[in-house]
């Protein structure tokens, strides 16, 4: 008959002590590397939102100065229409408006406010606001000396 005895061996128990302490190093260095990338990739959006509006801002100021110019060549009437890019910004809560001094994006839920001057140099008035939400395209209008911004085409 075989007797068997608890004996006082720690190696294994420091094994795997071992083993447990390397498996919460990797979850703290996955953790880290994840708060890491996710820093990351939230600045990236924060930073490509801040550029896409900078670019619809300045296309729709070259196009107020390009309905400035033929405001100054006489009684005429001019349209044109600025495409919007699009952005993972919350654009339900955009507003844009135009007086005759500044293009200005007001963000009612953050901080994407921006202005954009404009010369003013045209031989009307600036005026129009209007609400972003599901707008694709945006048409700047120049008749009877008001150039303007409005959602649909003029007729």
């Amino acid at each position: 008959m075989r007797k068997n005895s608890i004996s006082k061996d720690t190696n294994g128990a420091a094994t795997e002590l071992g083993y447990i302490f390397t498996f919460l190093l990797g979850v703290l260095l996955l953790s880290m590397f994840s708060l890491w990338a996710w820093d990351i990739e939230t600045a990236t959006r924060e930073r490509w939102n801040q550029e896409a509006l900078q670019a619809n801002m300045d296309d729709l100021a070259a196009a107020i100065e390009r309905a400035d110019e033929a405001s100054r060549m006489g009684d005429i009437e001019y349209s044109e229409s600025v495409y919007w890019r699009a952005t993972e910004a919350d654009e339900n809560q955009f507003t844009l408006s135009l007086n005759n001094e500044f293009l200005s994006l007001q963000d009612d839920g953050g901080s994407l406010d921006m202005e954009v001057s404009i010369s003013g140099a045209g031989s009307g008035q600036h005026t129009g606001s209007i609400e972003l939400s599901g707008i694709s395209t945006i048409w700047v209008v120049h008749s009877d000396g008001v150039t303007s911004l409005q959602v649909y085409r003029p007729q």
